[in-house]
């Protein structure tokens, strides 16, 4: 019998290489910051959406009113009535409901994209128009204004 004990050691083995799973601490961190931002995005996203929701229901809704312009007060009326609805949704601060005759035409002109000086005469005939009983502005006219002051209003 030996009794040299070196005679007794296994020679060297290689233990087996590790698996893909469970990952490295540094990977599950990698994965919690992607999930992070990708929820950040979607909130982002909805937010803006909700917050733009009023743009495009008024943009429906001058879809709406374009396609039955009719020179009469009433569709002047609901004409001025939908740039409210837009105003108050854009400009609560402002309180834009409370306005009427010269504070309105002003007020309008004021949150006007481009053009004031040229679009006051139209915006002042566009909000007479809905008191006059044969109102005294086109309708063309009228609905190219609406475009130019939704199109310049969205966030």
């Amino acid at each position: 019998m030996e009794q040299d004990p070196l005679s007794q050691l296994r020679d060297i083995h290689i233990p087996p290489p590790d698996g893909f799973w469970p990952p490295a601490p540094g990977w599950w961190i990698l994965l919690l910051v992607i999930l992070c931002l990708i929820a950040g995005m979607v909130v982002l996203l909805r937010r803006r959406k909700q917050k733009n929701a009023w743009h495009r229901a008024a943009n429906r809704d001058l879809g709406r009113l374009v396609n039955r312009a009719a020179v009469t007060s009433q569709w002047f009326n609901e004409l001025n009535a939908l740039l409210k609805r837009s105003a108050m949704a854009r400009y609560p601060e402002r309180r834009p409901e409370s306005l009427s005759g010269n504070a309105w035409i002003d007020f309008l002109l004021e949150t006007s994209p481009k053009d004031r000086i040229a679009s006051r005469p139209v915006v002042t005939s566009l909000v007479e128009s809905c008191y006059q009983p044969v109102p005294s502005c086109s309708t063309d006219d009228a609905v190219r204004f609406a475009q130019l002051w939704l199109g310049g209003q969205s966030c």
